[in-house]
């Protein structure tokens, strides 16, 4: 798969003579020969995107590969050469409940190669030996010369020889959605991608006319191949919190195992224990400290948030991780058109040579009012008016219907805006008779319908562009003053509209043809319309939210960067949005580019390479970045951002498979959202993470204090399981259902590198774990030691004490208010889970046979109360350390303590 060499200047830079030499082509007519044709597909390679895809098998077997894992792994062996089926059974579980989420996450996320193979023209028509022939588009070569007529999907890159009224379609490569008038000129050397009109590139659509282009780049060395390969190439790092909950959980495990190889060595040295004994305690020290449950903990959080995003606020996630990861974005990079804008050109100003008129109303929808210097006028007593709109509607070849429930058009988007405009004043098309049509040609830069009108008369409606319009009407009207409607162009076109001149003129009535003569008799000037694609309403507030939340939002546009520049003030996305080009980008240093992409916030003419630039500069800088697209163009800048957010409507299959997340309606707005929800899984993520290791801590060291102090063991390795067991699927959930803290959306995002334990975390987890357990310990003994109960009565007494405590401390650590709240009943479902959980505490305590099982017995108002009030301990301790935190952070200045809430440390 070859391309024109990189010494060389592009193909767009080349005269057709000299590519034609250079490429070795007898002649346009004759096209290579089969059988050069067919050494350079020898050569080079089929033009095909090829895609290895990793197998199933081996991306589920990756799941295992986790310390965690491992160390599961080997408690679940020696759980089963001691005899513990019921250990061995839920350690297993855990283990392979993780590996099926793990791999449903990993399989699930990416086959956007696939998609894009698909979107290759199956077949192409080209010239060989003097023949024109339709072959299939993998056999096409460097050199050889394609055909294209409307309704084609272009099969490789093609530099274009010739062409007749050539437009094509491109928005699956540049962004944008109107169709690009193709050339054959020759252009600069650095000209964009988004500017390069004398190309064809693959698997574009040719919209309109027909042409002739020579295969400059086949297969993976296309532009829409090199976005194939970017998209393969990138490889996406695990989110912050992920990284983070790793570490966690691999400082945990190590120091687990070091205190069980101490205390193992510690027992035998003793010799106050078996070997079963001593081997099964520590395995039940192990497997009773280990937070089995993180994992399964955050999985369970993050999968509910999705399901709440999905259900609540149109987003569908992927990834699970990417909804936490949303909570730490500092910098959203997005595309414009159909994202920030709606896609829909909207008519806002006419000017005619009597008056200048507004116009309401945006996209497609024909409701609006006109008004005039601010006041409401009635359209139909402007006869001025009326003619401009009735031309712009004549001189159009575009349709507009409803769909669904909204107004969609099949044409180009300039023209829908001439008819929605006409529909806000009229119900009917007018009373006119179509007698020819000259559609939108690249010379002229105007359309024409000639129309036998309800009057009799004969006329001709013309619209294009100002400057090839104008002069035609200087034709007739000498001393029209161009140079002011020219100058009213400019002024447009620098708040981001585009300008669209309209004018007609009455013909002979016998009249049946537009040609170059009737044009050249002159038109009357009916006016000038400013078109704009406007911004979502709801984007404007969603991005005033962001900011204040302390999130960025740049604009990455295929468009001009005047407009681009236009729509960011309109969306007041900076106090003083700055611009640059891509090819601005490509000019600078590493280090100077690297800046420039942080001080920026609109980048226009940008290539897909330039997306997947900036996003990767962006994170280099330490930011947490998210890319909103709904073009193959963004596929890979998608798939490289920390999160990539597809649109759920307008966005392409390959967009939607690289991204982690798709906005099923479109609505950009729904990114404010989506950043509360994944603040709020964080938060509620890192209190089930400080509640879980103290009481996890807390059943461990139950067991070292007892090896320590050579005391026999008071809880049995069924009964610390039981407590995990029944924690796991009771109050370590309450979590789940936790509505976020107040002023969420008021903070910046957390650091990247931000730590998730502070000092005080660590402190508060040691002492909390060390206060369960010592109680626990000290009720023990005191009761069995006075003879006031018997051991599996004590014992009961402890795996009740144990769960109150957490019962309790789950108050504690739910909000950073004081337990005695307005939010103590913030979260109804704590009390249900707590329900549920003291009714199977009665359970194990009270059942015959749960008793047998577990070596429990019936406790008395006595147990119970020491249970409570060991409970109400650790609650009041907590809550002491929270008043004196909070005191603390109002003095300092903090707005709050860093243990729950306080995200960018």
């Amino acid at each position: 798969m070859e391309e024109v060499p990189d010494a060389q200047p592009p193909a767009t830079a080349h005269s057709i003579k000299d590519l034609q030499q250079q490429l070795q082509i007898p002649s346009l007519d004759h096209g290579l020969s089969k059988a050069e044709a067919a050494e350079r597909l020898k050569v080079n390679g089929p033009n095909a995107i090829e895609s290895h895809p990793t197998p199933k098998w081996l991306i589920f077997l990756r799941q295992f590969n986790n310390l965690i894992i491992y160390i599961l792994m080997i408690a679940a062996i020696l759980t089963t050469i001691i005899g513990d089926v019921t250990d061995t059974s839920v350690i297993v579980l855990v283990i392979i409940v993780n590996a099926i989420i793990g791999y449903y996450q990993e399989s699930n996320a990416s086959d956007s190669l696939e998609k894009i193979k698909k979107m290759l023209a199956p077949e192409a028509t080209v010239y060989r030996d003097g023949e024109r022939l339709d072959i299939p588009s993998a056999d096409l070569v460097v050199g050889d010369v394609v055909f294209l007529e409307a309704g084609d999907n272009v099969p490789a890159d093609l530099r274009l020889v010739d062409i007749d009224n050539l437009t094509i379609q491109e928005a699956v490569l540049t962004g944008e959605a109107n169709s690009v008038i193709k050339t054959t000129a020759t252009l600069p050397a650095d000209t964009p991608l988004a500017d390069q009109s004398n190309m064809a590139f693959a698997s574009t659509a040719v919209a309109g006319g027909s042409g002739i282009g020579i295969v400059v780049a086949t297969g993976h060395d296309t532009e829409f191949g090199k976005i194939s390969q970017a998209v393969s190439d990138v490889r996406k790092g695990r989110s912050p919190m992920m990284r983070e909950i790793d570490g966690i959980g691999k400082g945990i495990s190590y120091a687990i195992i070091a205190a069980a190889v101490l205390l193992f060595i510690f027992g035998l040295i003793i010799g106050k224990y078996s070997l079963p004994v001593l081997a099964l305690a520590i395995v039940t020290m192990v497997v009773g400290s280990m937070p089995e449950g993180l994992p399964a903990t955050t999985s369970v959080i993050l999968a509910m948030g999705v399901s709440n995003m999905a259900k609540k606020q149109h987003v569908i996630v992927k990834t699970l991780p990417a909804a936490e990861t949303l909570g730490s974005v500092d910098v959203i990079c997005t595309d414009k058109t159909g994202t920030l804008t709606k896609n829909e050109m909207t008519i806002t100003t006419v000017v005619t040579p009597k008056a200048t008129y507004e116009v309401s109303g945006s996209g497609y929808t024909p409701k609006g009012n006109f008004t005039r210097g601010g006041k409401p006028i009635q359209p139909t007593a402007h006869p001025d008016l009326i003619a401009l709109l009735t031309a712009g509607f004549e001189a159009n070849d575009t349709e507009l219907h409803q769909e669904d429930g909204r107004y969609v058009i099949n044409g180009e988007p300039t023209d829908g805006a001439f008819l929605t405009a006409y529909y806000k004043v009229f119900k009917k098309d007018p009373d006119n008779t179509e007698r020819d049509l000259m559609p939108f040609d690249s010379n002229n830069r105007y359309m024409a319908k000639l129309a036998k009108c309800a009057d009799g008369k004969t006329r001709l409606f013309v619209k294009g562009s100002p400057d090839k319009l104008l002069p035609l009407v200087v034709t007739a009207h000498p001393d029209f003053d161009t140079d002011y409607y020219l100058k009213l162009t400019s002024q447009f076109s620098v708040q981001g509209q585009r300008v669209i001149a309209v004018a007609e003129s009455t013909v002979e009535p016998d009249t049946t043809e537009i040609t170059p003569a009737l044009l050249e008799q002159g038109l009357d000037f009916l006016g000038l319309t400013a078109i704009i694609d406007p911004p979502r309403e709801s984007v404007i507030s969603a991005i005033k939210q962001m900011r204040r939340a302390g999130v960025k939002v740049k604009m990455i546009t295929g468009d001009h960067p005047e407009t681009a520049l236009a729509i960011a003030q309109k969306l007041d996305m900076a106090d003083s949005p700055k611009a640059m080009t891509g090819a601005q980008l490509a000019a600078l240093s590493d280090e100077q580019r690297q800046q420039a992409i942080l001080d920026t916030d609109v980048f226009a003419r940008t290539t897909p390479k330039d997306k997947l630039t900036i996003v990767t500069a962006l994170q280099d800088a330490g930011n947490v970045t998210a890319m909103v697209g709904d073009g193959v163009n963004d596929a890979p800048a998608l798939k490289k951002s920390d999160v990539g957010v597809a649109m759920g409507q307008s966005g392409t299959d390959v967009a939607k498979d690289a991204a982690d997340m798709v906005l099923t309606d479109d609505r950009f707005a729904r990114m404010e959202t989506a950043i509360a929800q994944g603040r709020r899984i964080y938060q509620n993520i890192k209190k089930s993470i400080l509640f879980l290791l103290p009481t996890s801590f807390a059943e461990g060291l139950v067991i070292v204090f007892t090896i320590l102090t050579q005391q026999a063991m008071p809880l049995r390795a069924s009964q610390l399981l039981w407590i995990n067991m029944v924690s796991a699927i009771t109050i370590q959930f309450a979590f789940i259902f936790e509505p976020a803290e107040a002023g969420t959306m008021d903070r910046p995002p957390r650091k990247k590198n931000a730590s998730m334990m502070h000092k005080h975390d660590v402190f508060q987890i040691a002492y909390v774990a060390m206060m369960i357990a010592g109680i626990g310990l000290w009720a023990f003994d005191w009761l069995t030691a006075n003879h006031l109960t018997d051991r599996v009565t004590a014992s009961t007494m402890m795996v009740n004490m144990i769960v109150l405590g957490k019962i309790f401390y789950l108050f504690n650590i739910r909000t950073n208010t004081l337990v005695l709240s307005k939010n103590f009943f913030s979260n109804p479902m704590a009390f249900v889970i707590i329900t549920v959980m003291l009714a199977l505490q009665c359970f194990l305590t009270y059942v015959p046979f749960m008793q047998d099982i577990f070596q429990t017995a019936p406790m008395s108002w006595r147990e119970w109360g020491l249970a409570v009030a060991a409970g109400s301990i650790i609650l009041i301790v907590t809550e002491i350390d929270k008043i004196i935190r909070i005191r603390w952070d109002r003095l300092h200045g903090h707005g709050t303590f860093p243990s729950v809430s306080k995200t960018n440390e």
